[in-house]
């Protein structure tokens, strides 16, 4: 029998349902403006490690608009069933192209053919981005949170004659940052790894404390993120970013997170996450573990996905675009000239770009009155 759950503390009018998506999952989503048939939708898709419920604060100002609102927990997450939670399992079923299928089948199993809006916060920017750009007439604008989409990867041009090499572009930074003075890894690489989510799952500080350190260790609350553009694809630039996104060599992120754990005062102080949201989080990922979000993290890096990617390259997404993102939040500028990129390529008809002052990378849950009038600014704009 499947596991008991305990009801979400979702706000009244906005309910949780499960269905089949027509890709092999048993969908879980939450819903706001489901009362009135016909409303156009909008889609809105977390990232790691997160869920549906991280869309708490806009579902219903949403739906106040005139929308139909879905959060599904997307394949790897919370609710969600129908993955292979096993390191070894298939990981091809991870991959990007096959989670932009996953939001359209919920879209089309709903009764909706097209999108208002599909908005994608950190691991979820890009899914939105890539929905964007390969189905164009379904989903008709896009917002981008946290996560700048610098365009698909690039294929190898003019290279008839040319030395080649077999080594990924990536390989050698990596060997750098593990042979600096203070050598370290890079988080992405780390996650690919089978010790990750042991290491997360099994933290000594438990799921609790481990949750509470990562979520503090990226938001504004932490004097440390002061961010910047770096100034390229170098070890020396890469390491000046804090240690959740490249780590000193030996710890895991357990290890990472507990040196940045929050005093008692700090997490009393924390409006944005109270403890009784995380425990949220905390019965979720006790009960799956971590490895259905790392899946996604191993195929980012995989030269056999970005390959299928490679497909599209050239390819821009043209429906209406925005950006937003906290002002405190490093994930803006990880990888080097994507926000750049983003504005001046990737995307023909992005429209506004914002950066909330008081906001690390969960922007949409620490400031969430400030999300949700960008939201419904942009979603105006668009009629």
């Amino acid at each position: 029998m499947p596991p008991i759950l305990a009801l979400l503390p979702l706000p009244d009018g906005v309910r949780s349902r499960f269905a089949d998506n027509g890709n092999g999952l048993q969908m879980h989503w939450l819903e706001a403006g489901f009362e009135q048939p016909g409303r156009p939708l909008v889609v809105l898709l977390h990232g790691f490690p997160e869920l549906a419920f991280s869309w708490r604060h806009q579902m219903l100002p949403l739906a106040a608009l005139g929308f139909h609102v879905i959060a599904p927990d997307q394949r790897g997450y919370g609710r969600t069933t129908g993955w292979d939670a096993r390191y070894e399992g298939d990981l091809a079923s991870f991959r990007m192209l096959n989670l932009v299928r996953d939001v359209l089948g919920l879209v089309f199993a709903l009764g909706h053919r097209h999108v208002a809006a599909v908005v994608g916060h950190d691991f979820g920017s890009p899914v939105a981005a890539w929905c964007a750009l390969l189905r164009p007439h379904v989903f008709r604008s896009v917002v981008l949170m946290s996560a700048p989409f610098a365009g698909p990867p690039a294929l190898p041009f003019d290279t008839v004659g040319q030395p080649t090499s077999a080594r990924a572009p990536m390989a050698e930074v990596l060997e750098a940052l593990a042979a600096l003075p203070r050598p370290r890894k890079h988080y992405q690489w780390y996650y690919a790894t089978p010790e990750a989510n042991p290491d997360m799952h099994g933290a000594p500080q438990g799921v609790h404390d481990f949750l509470r350190a990562y979520y503090h260790h990226k938001s504004a609350d932490w004097p440390g993120n002061q961010p910047h553009p770096l100034p390229g694809l170098t070890a020396e630039a890469l390491a000046r970013l804090p240690t959740y996104y490249v780590m000193d060599k030996a710890p895991g992120m357990a290890a990472t997170v507990a040196a940045e754990m929050p005093s008692p005062d700090v997490i009393a102080a924390c409006k944005w996450l109270p403890d009784d949201a995380l425990k949220v989080y905390t019965a979720e990922y006790m009960r799956n573990g971590f490895q259905g979000g790392l899946q996604w993290y191993r195929c980012g890096i995989s030269p056999r996905f970005a390959a299928e990617l490679q497909t599209f390259a050239g390819k821009t997404i043209d429906v209406p675009a925005c950006f937003i993102a906290g002002h405190q939040d490093w994930g803006v500028h990880q990888v080097p000239g994507a926000f750049e990129a983003m504005q001046r390529r990737s995307c023909t008809d992005i429209q506004s770009v914002h950066l909330i002052d008081g906001a690390g990378h969960w922007v949409q849950q620490e400031q969430p009155e400030a999300v949700n009038r960008l939201l419904a600014d942009f979603l105006a704009g668009l009629a």
